[in-house]
């Protein structure tokens, strides 16, 4: 067996065992591309009228917020504009729960509930990361499956290369005519768009694979020259509690608001024990993460401290912790805004294209029709 034929057959394996997963993920991340865009048509209800009033405290918002779930844990604030209700989310993992309840910033009227596992894009994320499985399933079958995936472009790739230099016209452009049969057609169908999508599409696959598997995550890091931990750290309080007038986190809070003007959000977690500092995420553009600031604040003193972490003030970052913090945001095409966002759509529509063109040329390959003998009659 020459080494184009073993590839060709490790590729038609595996490409069959994981056809069916590429496709449902690869058609999801098509569904998930324009969430944002989608959202805004019917989130007007996140918009209030500003009034010559002070806003609802930091205190005041977890407060009222725990009265609606009262046996739930405050995830986050989220603290935006004048005209912005203040949104308070919360998280379980286990019973698994996450809902939003979104405040007047006035008033401290309840606006709305959201809740985040349920409705259209809740079951879209859920067959994304899980295949609507159980999620200890479910994420194991979807990452074992796009690390094999990766495998499959490259040897996609080696197995497009023409022998010839004079073939290579035929890989690059569709030439049909009236008589072409639609088992050429599949076949070019599959190698052409393979090989115009297999570089964004290796690409989707790998930050994919980041966000499952943190030792990934690590390795690329490391490889890049990465110095610092890849994991999320909030540091424990530092200082004893000074003496005299003690600030509130309502102080804190506010003072930030007004140094971070330009900010789209301002996003508050409240300490889970008495060691844990305070923990604000800072959103620089809509729709983007990789350059936020994460801040971190003595309990005691409120007391600016540093993480050990690569997720800290984006001022400080380096290029190795620059490239991994885009991950996420390169995954879904937002790094590059709406024109991102449609590259993605379309290479994740392509990508959903090849598992189906795959099986049947596997199919017609396998199962091919059988000509009638033709029986030979001797002349007399």
């Amino acid at each position: 067996m020459t080494f184009k034929k073993f590839i060709f057959q490790v590729h038609k394996i595996l490409g069959l065992i994981t056809g069916l997963v590429v496709f449902i993920v690869a058609i999801t991340g098509c569904c998930w591309a324009y969430k944002e865009e989608i959202e805004s048509f019917y989130d007007g209800y996140k918009k209030v009228e500003p009034q010559d009033a002070p806003m609802l405290t930091a205190t005041q918002v977890n407060a009222l917020a725990t009265e609606v779930f009262p046996e739930n844990t405050i995830h986050g604030a989220l603290f935006k504009k004048k005209d912005d209700a203040i949104e308070v989310i919360f998280y379980d993992a286990e019973p698994e729960f996450y809902r939003s309840v979104f405040l007047h910033p006035y008033s401290g009227e309840v606006i709305q509930v959201n809740d985040h596992l349920t409705g259209f894009f809740a079951f879209i994320l859920k067959g994304h990361m899980r295949l609507w499985l159980p999620k200890e399933i479910g994420e194991q079958v979807v990452g074992v499956s796009i690390l094999t995936f990766i495998f499959i472009i490259i040897s996609g790739f080696i197995l497009w290369l023409p022998k010839k230099r004079k073939h290579l016209k035929q890989r690059l452009r569709f030439k049909w005519k009236d008589t072409t049969r639609w088992k050429r057609k599949n076949y070019d169908l599959h190698t052409i768009i393979g090989f115009y999508v297999c570089s964004l599409a290796l690409i989707l696959a790998v930050t994919g694979s980041m966000i499952s598997y943190g030792w990934l995550k690590y390795a690329v890091y490391k490889s890049i020259g990465g110095e610092k931990q890849v994991r999320f750290v909030i540091p424990e309080n530092q200082y004893e509690i000074a003496d005299g007038e003690i600030a509130s986190i309502d102080d804190l809070v506010v003072h930030l608001l007004k140094e971070e003007v330009e900010a789209e959000s301002l996003e508050l977690h409240y300490p889970t024990s008495e060691k844990q500092s305070i923990y604000i995420e800072v959103s620089k553009n809509d729709g983007l993460y990789y350059n936020n600031d994460y801040r971190f604040f003595d309990q005691n003193t409120f007391t600016e401290l540093e993480t050990p972490s690569m997720y800290g003030k984006y001022e400080n970052a380096k290029v190795a912790d620059k490239i991994v913090r885009m991950n996420y945001d390169i995954h879904i095409g937002a790094i590059g805004g709406i024109v991102g966002k449609t590259i993605a759509f379309f290479i994740s529509l392509l990508t959903a294209s090849l598992p189906v063109t795959g099986v049947l040329l596997w199919y017609g390959r396998t199962y091919k029709k059988k000509k009638p003998r033709k029986i030979r009659v001797p002349k007399p």
